[in-house]
């Protein structure tokens, strides 16, 4: 008991193991992975206080309060509704035990320290965070010009001078136009599913 709770004390406790593949179904975290939806595991790091299990979906985090506590809090964070910005990864210095990998989702910052055997796994997972960071900015700025887009025609639309009939079926079919055009758009960019990106770069 006392020894773990020094480890708790000094931090020791929190550095973390990249499981592998084979070992998904042995961790807390495969539980709520939301396997009927066709949610997968892509990454998950294990310390004797957390999980952080990334997935094609969502981070979900395991947050356990101590090492010496069994009491442990679910969280999970969808990449669609919760940005990922801010990635960066701290490499061990000759005495560090650890690397740390960083990065904010949604307004949530997370700060991971991963035992420096696991670099080569980590460098793969802050590759694979940074490419998710970067198509969801351009899908952001691509689903504002669809905004920008159709507040134009509506705007161009208001300034036309027809008969009231024939202006009340042009807005019908730039509207309904304007609309599909708008939730094709939002399908394309508004991506929910990232496994295409962890499969092309994690490779454990």
């Amino acid at each position: 008991m006392f020894k773990k709770v020094a480890a708790d004390m000094l931090g020791l406790s929190d550095i973390g193991s990249v499981i592998k593949p084979a070992d998904y179904d042995k961790v807390d975290a495969d539980d709520y992975v939301m396997h009927e939806d066709g949610e997968k595991i892509y990454f998950l790091i294990k310390s004797k206080m957390d999980e952080y299990c990334f997935t094609n979906k969502a981070l979900i985090h395991l947050d356990g309060t101590s090492a010496v506590s069994k009491k442990r809090t679910l969280r999970r964070y969808r990449y669609s509704e919760h940005t990922l910005s801010n990635v960066s990864l701290e490499t061990a210095g000759t005495v560090d035990l650890d690397v740390e990998i960083k990065f904010v989702i949604g307004s949530v910052p997370f700060s991971i320290d991963v035992h420096k055997k696991f670099i080569e796994e980590i460098k793969d997972l802050f590759k694979a965070l940074i490419k998710i960071t970067e198509i969801c900015h351009e899908n952001e700025y691509s689903l504002n010009y669809a905004h920008q887009s159709i507040d134009l025609a509506s705007n161009t639309l208001s300034r036309v001078k027809s008969p009231e009939a024939q202006l009340v079926e042009n807005f019908k079919q730039i509207n309904e136009a304007s609309f599909n055009w708008f939730m094709e758009s939002r399908k394309k960019y508004h991506v929910k599913d990232f496994g295409y990106v962890f499969e092309k770069y994690i490779n454990n």
